[in-house]
């Protein structure tokens, strides 16, 4: 599992970043870098992909802050 959390932080990572760069300087790294090629369209649905699971991740193992007494 530990290997899977990496993988999807870095996507996730990616992808956020991408947006900074999306909203700041209307650049879209991923697609300067893959061009409009299957391949960038495989990189917007991995980072998707892991978004989601990092999303339920963090859901299903999130403790309350408070405790009841």
């Amino acid at each position: 599992m530990k290997a899977l959390d990496v993988v999807t932080g870095i996507l996730v990572i990616v992808g956020a970043l991408n947006w900074g760069l999306i909203g700041t300087a209307q650049f879209n790294l991923v697609a300067a870098v893959f061009g409009q090629s299957a391949l960038a369209s495989i990189v917007y649905i991995l980072v998707g992909i892991a978004a989601v699971y990092q999303a339920v991740r963090m859901v299903t193992t999130s403790r309350p802050v408070l405790a009841h007494a």
